[in-house]
């Protein structure tokens, strides 16, 4: 299995939108997310990359075949419910970078991917002179009802990467759980990491 991770040129995204769209469709359809995707929003939603100058949206790829994706924008680029908590954190959206979604299919799991897509959202954010690298994670309940038992959160993996969460930055944002009528309100935790600090610290 061969294996290439890479960033996708303004053209591809364009014309990968529909793969894109089906992958976070399937992938945040598991917990935690759970989310009940739909691929005519996904598809405007992901548009948005291709038109921001300074976004950038990393494929993993098996072959020809899209398995992975990682998007990440400039924070001002993106939805102001992120930004907001935020900057009431004292943090500018003007020095922060948004890592936005993470996306692996099941099999291609622990092979490091994780790690590169990062590395190369980081990279863009650097050369953009950002100095926070920030994403956002759903918060759920210990006790919900969907919680598969064997679950591992990634706060170990994003610990590693240097990321901490931004204690009373949290963001709220509605979609759709499986199984639910309407939308609802998810709150969501921020993390960041400082990009000018040593690698490590």
């Amino acid at each position: 299995m061969t294996l290439l991770v890479r960033p996708l040129a303004r053209e591809e995204i364009a014309a990968r939108l529909p793969d894109l769209a089906a992958l976070r469709i399937r992938v945040f359809a598991d917990w935690p997310y759970l989310y009940d995707g739909d691929t005519a929003y996904e598809e405007r939603y992901l548009r948005s990359y291709a038109e921001s100058a300074g976004a950038v949206v990393v494929g993993a790829f098996d072959g020809d075949r899209l398995v992975g994706a990682a998007t990440g924008t400039p924070m001002e680029d993106h939805a102001a419910e992120f930004s907001a908590p935020l900057a009431a954190a004292g943090i500018a959206p003007a020095e922060a970078f948004y890592c936005a979604e993470s996306v692996l299919l099941p099999d291609y799991r622990g092979r490091g991917i994780g790690h590169r897509f990062f590395d190369l959202r980081e990279d863009q954010a650097r050369a953009l002179g950002r100095r926070w690298s920030v994403f956002c994670a759903v918060i759920r309940p210990p006790d919900h009802p969907a919680r598969p038992a064997a679950y591992r959160p990634l706060d170990s993996f994003w610990r590693r990467r240097g990321y901490a969460p931004l204690p009373g930055a949290v963001a709220r944002f509605r979609w759709r759980d499986h199984g639910d009528a309407e939308e609802t309100e998810k709150p969501l935790q921020i993390w960041l990491r400082d990009l000018s600090a040593p690698a490590g610290t």
